[in-house]
């Protein structure tokens, strides 16, 4: 079971459709739940999930658009109606902060909580968490708008001891905080015994990247260089070249290029257009540049690492 599981809520771009909602993903990384974005419905989608969104301390909000900001106003004010009282930490773009704060004022919501703002701005990454378990980087996109990505990367774990070795060695609980961490083990008649005897490696660290909304750059690429799996929007099929530049949007070429600067090892593409009616033929098109495409479904869950 991977530690760091992704849970796509919507799908669809400007216009949410019978089968697809705006943009909204749950990354569930150590089971600490973080949302990334919040559009219109979101709520609706996590109760349908049946994902614990009370355990949701986290949210990152990508831009100012209503599709990726609308449903943040209802989730807030379901958390105060049931007596929420952990603060919420939203990062989201410079001035976010006055905007949701007049809303409450303006529709009277008394929040039951705190909201502690980390506010997103400048050309560079930043990083904005940084705990036992995760780092998570913003870095900048470009849309019509301020828009920002976000990078999650899993720390690197520690080693992990042979159970029967513990025994094998008479080795003291006291001595296995430092075992894990590389330390070879002494034995009391004084024989050393090699850390990789009594250990196996940890796995790789995992890492998601999430970028939505944004025109093609090549420097993109750069800030979510070998990621396990890439979300990258695809509004448009490659025919629509024009219209993406022109809306700030990409296509699917576009996504894999990107995929495929970066080393990603998979990609998902998301946030179509309502026009498209079936998806597949824009994962074919993707597939065409990289083959590790996959579409993201509402609904579906991905484990991360291990997408197939």
């Amino acid at each position: 079971m991977s530690a760091m599981k992704l849970t796509i809520l919507g799908s669809s771009s400007a216009l949410p459709t019978s089968e697809r909602y705006p943009s909204a993903h749950v990354l569930n990384a150590h089971e600490r739940l973080f949302l990334i974005d919040c559009g219109e419905g979101t709520q609706m989608q996590l109760r349908k999930i049946r994902i614990r969104f009370t355990k949701i301390n986290h949210i990152f909000i990508s831009h100012l658009h209503g599709d990726h900001v609308f449903g943040l106003y209802g989730l807030l004010s379901t958390f105060s109606l049931m007596g929420r009282e952990n603060p919420i930490h939203i990062y989201a773009p410079v001035n976010y902060d006055r905007i949701l704060r007049s809303h409450l004022s303006d529709f009277d919501i008394n929040l039951s909580f705190e909201i502690d703002f980390t506010l997103l701005s400048g050309n560079n990454p930043v990083k904005v968490l940084d705990d036992k378990y995760i780092t998570v980087t913003s870095f900048p996109l470009k849309h019509r708008v301020p828009a920002f990505g976000f990078l999650f990367r899993e720390k690197k774990s520690e080693r992990n001891i042979i159970k029967e070795c513990i025994e094998k060695y008479q080795i003291p609980l006291v001595r296995i905080p430092a075992i894990k961490k590389g330390e070879d083990f002494i034995t009391q008649d004084g024989t050393i015994i090699k850390n990789e005897e009594i250990t196996l490696p940890p796995s790789e660290p995992l890492s998601y990247a999430y970028c939505s909304d944004t025109k093609y750059f090549k420097r993109l690429a750069h800030f979510v260089k070998d990621v396990n799996v890439l979300y990258h929007e695809a509004t448009f099929d490659m025919t629509k070249d024009d219209l993406a530049k022109m809306t700030g949007h990409s296509t699917t070429t576009d996504a894999a290029k990107t995929a495929l600067g970066a080393k990603a090892r998979t990609l998902i593409i998301g946030h179509f257009s309502s026009r498209y009616k079936d998806i597949n033929p824009l994962v074919e098109e993707a597939r065409t540049i990289f083959p590790q495409t996959y579409a993201a479904i509402d609904g579906k869950t991905y484990e991360i690492g291990n997408i197939s």
